[in-house]
């Protein structure tokens, strides 16, 4: 199957590293035209640097910062009244890890304004051209934990739950406008959060960091944590006039690690 996106405009956030970085690459190598969301503009711009344009695509970034969400929301806003996006994809860093006892108002009011006001405003802001030109493909980076939560990850479990829920109930409203939206359920990447989340791991229950992995991988049916890139070939096909018919959904991507079904 070839995924064919030349001409399309993408919106890709967090794309600095990581699965966001991945997801830009192979949104990029189908032939869309890119813009990348992160704070570092280092980093931005190596990426930027990279992005295939064999296609003749167009590849820009904006520099934003998902924790300090009255700034993203007016840097949002501006880059909308003078651009449009065919294809969204909502991803933004994670939120402080730590138990349901561990956390405070203020720590889930900073989670809930991350994962879920973020990924709200972008859509709202998206919508009106995708409704125009009626079509529209919206896919958000969730978790495996809004399925079977993770008990460290209380604030990630919380809000992604908003996240996919809203999603579902927003595809009701615009699945006639030819307009899909999908969550993506992630398991276990080799990625930079990771890393972070296993050394903080290894810190508590003094291990090395290497044996903390391997407890993880040995976790996962397939034996390994998953490729970026493997993420990424998911996303692209969501974004594709091939998955036009699916919507509202979660998808797992996780090794076969989720027991639930």
């Amino acid at each position: 199957m070839e995924i064919n996106l030349k001409g399309k405009n993408a919106l890709v956030g967090g794309s600095s590293k990581g699965i966001g970085r991945a997801i830009a690459e192979r949104l990029a190598l189908s032939g869309a035209n890119v813009t990348l969301m992160a704070r570092n503009e280092s980093l931005l711009q190596e990426v930027i640097d990279q992005l295939d344009t064999s296609k003749h695509q167009k590849h820009e970034y904006l520099v934003v910062d998902f924790t300090e969400f009255d700034a993203f929301s007016a840097q949002i806003k501006a880059y909308f009244k003078v651009n449009s996006v065919d294809i969204l994809v909502n991803n933004t860093q994670g939120p402080k890890a730590g138990g349901a006892l561990e956390q405070t108002i203020s720590d889930y009011q900073a989670a809930f304004d991350l994962l879920f006001k973020c990924a709200v405003q972008t859509t709202s802001l998206a919508l009106p051209h995708m409704q125009k030109q009626r079509w529209g493909r919206i896919i958000n980076v969730a978790s495996i934990s809004v399925r079977e939560p993770l008990n460290y990850l209380a604030l990630s479990n919380s809000l992604r739950a908003a996240l996919v829920t809203w999603a579902k109930s927003l595809s009701l409203d615009i699945a006639a406008d030819n307009i899909t939206i999908n969550n993506t359920l992630t398991g276990y990447f080799d990625t930079e959060r990771i890393a972070q989340l296993n050394a903080e791991k290894a810190k508590k229950m003094n291990l090395l960091t290497s044996k903390v992995r391997e407890a993880m991988e040995a976790t996962v049916p397939m034996k390994r944590i998953g490729r970026p890139e493997e993420y990424a070939n998911l996303v692209c096909f969501l974004a594709s006039e091939q998955a036009s018919y699916i919507t509202g959904t979660n998808i797992p991507i996780d090794g076969g690690l989720l027991k639930s079904f």
